[in-house]
């Protein structure tokens, strides 16, 4: 007697109700941020921040109507990856270069280039494995010189702006930056205002809309992605807000 096979879990509709619920919260603080802004909500992505969910809940969260993640490292969202169905990564941590090959396996995107030699290297793994793809890529850029945070200086990679737009690879789609460490959102508005004054200068000195660098701005997370988005952010990288407090 063949034994039937056990019935593939479901998402218990509680849990998929309140993430539901945090997402249409999130969109609709976007919206509101947006309109303040005057622009339209669908310019503004939404990067559910899912470092430490485990697959289960994070499967949860696609049933909830989130689908593009964001991970810290290159482990983790390989472990994971496998067990959620229908999700895109996109890896928003430092990359380290003897990962990379591993990093292009998993992710959509890697919003996490902080150097020409990264960039570089990632140029190079495609060209021998992917050769007629173009990995999808945002430059970090560690606007405020704070020594704690990755990134490009502004001054390095305006210096460096022509050997990137030189990597065939590489679709530079824009710039992502680390918001400031503060107690009220309105002081890491500097931050955000020095990120796309930095796009604009770039786009104008020959990597605009006919060149190299796109048009993405990924900055701004739970604490402070409205006034992220007063500045010009189009990808927002949102976690606690989400999936609540994590350790």
């Amino acid at each position: 007697m063949v034994t039937p096979p056990e019935p593939e879990p479901t998402e218990d509709p509680n849990d998929v109700a309140a993430i539901a619920v945090a997402r249409a919260q999130v969109l609709a603080r976007i919206a509101d941020a947006c309109a303040r802004a005057g622009r339209d909500p669908a310019s503004v992505a939404l990067l559910a921040v899912s470092k430490t969910v485990p697959a289960p809940r994070l499967r949860v969260a696609v049933a909830a109507g989130l689908t593009t993640f964001g991970e810290n490292r290159v482990q983790e969202a390989e472990a994971k990856a496998g067990g959620v169905p229908g999700a895109t990564w996109h890896l928003v941590g430092p990359l380290q270069s003897n990962k990379a090959r591993r990093a292009l396996a998993t992710f959509a995107v890697i919003e996490s280039v902080d150097s020409i030699d990264l960039a570089v290297r990632l140029d190079r793994l495609m060209a021998e494995g992917r050769p007629a793809e173009r990995i999808p890529i945002l430059l970090q850029v560690n606007v405020d010189g704070d020594p704690a945070k990755a990134g490009f200086e502004p001054a390095a990679l305006e210096a460096g702006a022509s050997e990137i737009a030189a990597l065939p690879r590489l679709q530079v789609r824009g710039l992502m930056t680390v918001g400031r460490l503060v107690e009220r959102a309105e002081d890491a508005r500097p931050t955000f205002v020095a990120l796309r004054g930095l796009a604009e200068r770039m786009r104008e000195s020959g990597g605009g809309s006919a060149g190299w660098l796109g048009p993405e701005l990924s900055m701004g997370m739970s604490d402070d992605f409205e006034v992220a988005i007063e500045e010009g952010a189009t990808i927002v990288r949102i976690g606690r807000a989400l999936f609540g407090h994590r350790h």
